[in-house]
């Protein structure tokens, strides 16, 4: 017999913004088959995580400069309580600078903060043809802008799936309808229970 969940009592609302790229914005599925969508059906579902709603910003090929400049009107459009910062992939796809791509990461970070909101950043990995050097630069980027700001970094989502190219499209960046759910249950054990559900800040 299992141990009894703990039951929070009118717990405090939680609004998710994601701040995202073509990853995050189910690119060549429906909105419906996308992981955000997923995550927020899986959410609704269960009583502890029902307080936790999603606001889904990402839009496909977009790079952190587009982020900078959209960012502020989505703050104040939705007053997130969290934001996912998921965005760099495309930064690193067309080669731009990694002081740039870190300079930009900062200015989410803060400008979410700024507006009282948890920022979490969502490590990005490119394919490593770009060089190794690029590509090490590109992955230590997420890191340091966690260090330096003290917040969460989620692990890249697709590290696993990317390996099987059945869970991939095509163009062996995106990834299928099939691989959407396993990407949802992915960021439900690590961001939702260790950073919503926890309270952690």
């Amino acid at each position: 017999m299992s141990a009894p969940t703990k039951k929070v009592e009118n717990p405090t609302p939680i609004k998710l913004l994601i701040l995202g790229d073509s990853l995050s914005a189910a690119y060549g599925l429906t909105q419906e088959e996308g992981w955000v969508s997923l995550l927020q059906n899986m959410l609704q579902q269960a009583p502890q995580t029902q307080h936790i709603t999603i606001v889904n910003g990402a839009i496909s090929g977009e790079t952190t400069d587009g982020g900078v400049s959209r960012l502020p009107r989505l703050l104040e459009m939705h007053s997130p309580t969290h934001v996912l910062i998921e965005l760099g992939g495309n930064d690193g796809l067309q080669g731009h600078s990694i002081k740039k791509l870190k300079d930009n990461l900062a200015k989410l970070v803060t400008l979410t903060k700024t507006a009282g909101a948890q920022a979490l950043l969502q490590q990005m990995q490119i394919p490593t043809n770009y060089g190794r050097r690029y590509n090490t630069m590109f992955i230590n980027a997420f890191a340091q802008t966690a260090d330096i700001f003290a917040i969460p970094l989620i692990p890249f989502f697709l590290e696993d799936i990317a390996l099987q190219p059945e869970l991939m499209q095509n163009d062996g960046i995106h990834p299928t309808a099939n691989a959407q759910p396993i990407i949802a249950e992915f960021m439900y054990e690590k961001m939702v229970i260790p950073y919503l559900l926890s309270g952690h800040e």
